[in-house]
């Protein structure tokens, strides 16, 4: 007999991962363009990135006095964090994607955890599939799997792109697995909130909000001299910086992230394991017996409210850690060069403006994102069949479309004035000068056309081509790699000039940003009313 040799406990595992194998294969299907093309796209984007920096700085002496000035200025360090050997050419060439490149790749594997299964469980996909032979962790096993597959393809491609570019392997394959396991750790956390949240918009706010929280105490950990602090060493895009790829690497610190995965995954499963299908840690509260709501705005406002309220709050924190470092801005400037550079433009006022445009056109940025998810509502609401029953009460359609997508312009809208608003009282209140508050909150103001042409984008999509409403998302991923990376690979100005973030006017605001600013407000009108007219014309779609 073999009973004794495998045991209960191993013929109960083996059975709750049953399907394991075929629900891989159909995740991998499913996810086999998207996916794909983000790991190669990141990949690749590192590997020009390299190729486009590595003649730059031909002397040491160029890669020192580059290395001077990126950890001078609290902007790039606050953004991207140090430069801990000014000597190497690999750490000169990778800053801009060590940490912010970290913190993209971690938001796409969070989001494919929730979408294969938070996301799956919601649609009622699961339910149906688990009507045949699957076994209970099977979901979570094999989207763990994709992950982690997904994680090491992109670590192993990353460096032999860097590689390829002329950069050391031993500092590439360092970057490349930084990457790699930040994917890990945010894909094993998406698993995570998937657990906690009955939904999977819920579980990617929830997820978000851990990440932009890491990314805050990583930025904070940097800034303090000598830096990090212990601040960075809680985060995991800090221990992606403290693997110190190109800087003499320190492959110890590669258990940390391991040890993190290890533990969320772990947790992932003891949740699963003590819920029902369609269950979660954090129920959905039940609303009042007697309905209260005002028509279909009443109805948006419902469903969107709460998420709005945790922008907000996170933008008036973010916002006020970032305008108060607008005092220690000049004394980061250790390079004498930097200083002679910007005494002779203005003196250290002007790096204050520039420190807090760089800050503002990342806030605006943030926004649009949440002016994506907001606006895409409307396709959420569709295919899961809630706009059906909406649509057959006396709501007419473009009431319908401009209760949701009106909410995204006024969310964002508002997300912008708090931005502002927190930023402006940081910055005055660090450097005594009260006069400040009202020029950052208008030139933060001065984004929002901006903002509202990328949400605008959505509403296109959802009236046209409503399949491609996720589109968009790629869409301000490119905006943001051409913003920062457009300058650096000499691409053509109509090109960069494509991002309408590129074209909001910066502070200090002037009178000559009027004309931009009308622009992008009536590109944002003509792509919202064609988006519309497709809506009106169109059947409703699954």
């Amino acid at each position: 007999s073999t009973t004794g040799t495998t045991g209960p406990g191993c013929a109960a595992m083996a059975d709750t991962n049953v399907g394991t194998g075929t629900l891989l294969r159909l995740a991998v299907r499913r996810d086999r363009v998207l996916l794909t093309s983000w790991v190669v796209g990141l990949a690749a984007t590192a590997g020009f990135s390299a190729a486009a920096t590595v003649d730059l700085y031909p002397t040491e002496e160029q890669r020192v006095a580059a290395a001077e000035t990126i950890n001078a200025s609290a902007a790039v360090v606050a953004l991207y964090g140090r430069i801990y050997d000014p000597t190497s050419l690999g750490a000169v060439s990778m800053i801009k994607l060590t940490a912010l490149g970290a913190a993209i790749v971690g938001i796409v594997m969070l989001f494919v955890a929730i979408r294969h299964t938070r996301a799956e469980e919601e649609a009622g996909r699961l339910e149906l599939l688990s009507g045949g032979r699957l076994g209970r962790l099977a979901p979570l096993t094999s989207t763990l799997l994709l992950i982690t597959g997904a994680s090491v393809a992109l670590a192993l491609l990353t460096a032999v792109a860097n590689t390829a570019a002329g950069l050391p392997f031993a500092g590439s394959l360092a970057f490349g697995l930084g990457w790699g396991l930040c994917a890990l750790v945010y894909g094993a956390l998406g698993a995570v909130t998937a657990q906690v949240s009955e939904t999977a918009r819920a579980a990617r706010g929830l997820g978000l909000t851990i990440l932009a929280i890491t990314y805050v105490l990583r930025a904070v950990g940097d800034l303090a001299e000598p830096g990090p602090s212990f601040l960075s060493w809680l985060s995991p895009i800090g221990w992606n910086q403290q693997l110190r790829a190109y800087s003499g690497e320190r492959w110890w610190v590669i258990a940390l992230p391991l040890l993190a995965t290890a533990l969320l995954m772990a947790l992932a499963y003891a949740l699963r394991s003590r819920r029902d299908l369609g269950a979660a840690l954090r129920a959905e509260r039940p609303g009042p017996a007697t309905g209260r709501l005002s028509g279909v705005v009443g109805l948006a406002w419902r469903l969107q409210g709460r998420v709005l309220l945790g922008w907000a709050v996170a933008f008036v924190l973010f916002g006020l850690i970032l305008g108060s470092l607008a005092s220690s801005v000049d004394k980061l400037l250790t390079s004498p060069a930097m200083k002679q550079f910007f005494e002779s433009i203005g003196g250290t006022a002007r790096l204050v403006d520039v420190f807090l445009a760089a800050e503002i056109a990342i806030i605006a940025a943030i926004a649009a994102a949440y002016g994506i998810s907001a606006a895409d509502r409307l396709r959420a609401e569709e295919v899961d069949g809630h706009a059906e029953p909406v649509l057959a009460t006396r709501a007419t359609r473009l009431r319908w479309a401009w209760s949701h997508y009106g909410i995204a312009l006024v969310g964002s809208g508002v997300l912008m004035l708090l931005a502002g608003l927190s930023i402006g009282i940081g910055a005055s209140a660090a450097l005594g000068d009260w006069s400040q508050l009202g020029r950052i909150v208008l030139a933060a103001l001065a984004q929002l056309p901006a903002v509202w042409v990328v949400t605008s984008l959505v509403l296109l999509a959802f009236g046209w081509a409503p399949r491609l409403t996720v589109a968009v998302w790629g869409l301000l991923a490119a905006f943001v790699v051409v913003g920062e990376f457009g300058p650096l690979w000499h691409l053509p100005e109509w090109v960069m000039d494509l991002s309408p973030l590129r074209h909001a006017p910066t502070l200090p605001v002037s009178s000559d940003g009027l004309l931009p600013v009308l622009l992008l407000l009536a590109a944002a009108v003509v792509i919202s009313a064609l988006g519309l007219l497709g809506w009106r014309r169109r059947d409703l779609v699954g």
